[in-house]
């Protein structure tokens, strides 16, 4: 059963206790607010203000499991806080380990921080979670994928379009990287893991990912450039720097170019499309 008071009141501590650079948003002159306000977490979370407020108000209907981790996502809360959350709402919490989504507060400030840079937070199974403002100019929303085409990977090998971003010449290592990948996840998380079952949907439906997959390839990783063709601003080589969060399973990865590059003046243009689309 929902416990609305302790509820509202657990919202609007977490709230109270961020700062706008908390979360990547400006602070303004005329701030009276102490912390965010409800409008700004109501954005964070993508949600309604009145949806929110209400919450905080003690009334409107019980929180959706979606709702519920969007909130404790916009909010910045750690773990064992979206559990606590979850509860107070009358919700067991999701689980735990490799498959949660779940992103620490550590990860979303490093994040919230990098908006004039291609970014992205991914899961061990490469779906993406969050993406900074350039990341989406770059890549386009990869956040918007459901089902089994979350997966960077699964999209690979049945979506043609997930191909077009990426350098012709690259094509072929990145096949390899994918099978290999999976492989290696489902021995590390067994036959009942969501990387056995993307294994299974692929060996239903690709020709080229069972062909791969027979040639029992490991250990074939991410290479530290990759090769890009934009639909606007054409070829760009960026290296990849990635920050792992060992705790959520989760990567942070940041692209970048060389100073004076051409691919470094391109990423410039991109920022500033970033920027207007966050507009």
């Amino acid at each position: 059963m929902i416990d609305r008071t302790r509820l509202a009141e657990f919202l609007r501590s977490r709230r109270e206790a961020l700062q706008p650079e908390d979360v990547g948003l400006p602070r303004g002159q005329r701030r009276r607010t102490n912390g965010l306000r409800r409008e700004e977490v109501a954005s964070l979370c993508r949600m309604s203000a009145d949806y929110y407020s209400r919450l905080e108000r003690e009334r409107g209907p019980q929180p959706s499991h979606r709702m519920l981790a969007s909130i404790a996502q916009g909010l910045h809360m750690s773990i064992d806080e979206r559990d606590h959350l979850f509860r107070l709402a009358g919700h067991n919490p999701p689980p735990r380990g490799p498959s949660n989504n779940h992103i620490s507060p550590g990860l979303l400030r490093v994040l919230d921080r990098l908006d004039d840079t291609p970014a992205e937070i991914i899961t061990e199974l490469s779906e993406t979670l969050r993406q900074s403002p350039t990341g989406v100019a770059l890549t386009g929303d990869l956040t918007r994928h459901a089902g089994p085409a979350r997966s960077a990977g699964y999209r690979w090998f049945t979506d043609p379009a997930a191909r077009q971003l990426y350098a012709p010449a690259e094509h072929p290592f990145l096949t390899r990287m994918f099978a290999s990948r999976l492989r290696e996840l489902v021995t590390l998380r067994g036959p009942d893991s969501r990387a056995a079952h993307l294994t299974e949907l692929l060996l239903a439906r690709s020709e080229e990912f069972r062909r791969v997959w027979d040639d029992h390839e490991i250990g074939i990783h991410p290479r530290n450039v990759k090769h890009f063709v934009h639909p606007e601003v054409g070829a760009l080589e960026l290296n990849c720097q990635r920050l792992v969060d060992p705790g959520h399973g989760h990567v942070l990865m940041v692209y970048t170019a060389i100073p004076g590059s051409e691919s470094y003046e391109k990423l410039q243009m991109l920022s500033v499309i970033g920027a207007q689309t966050l507009r």
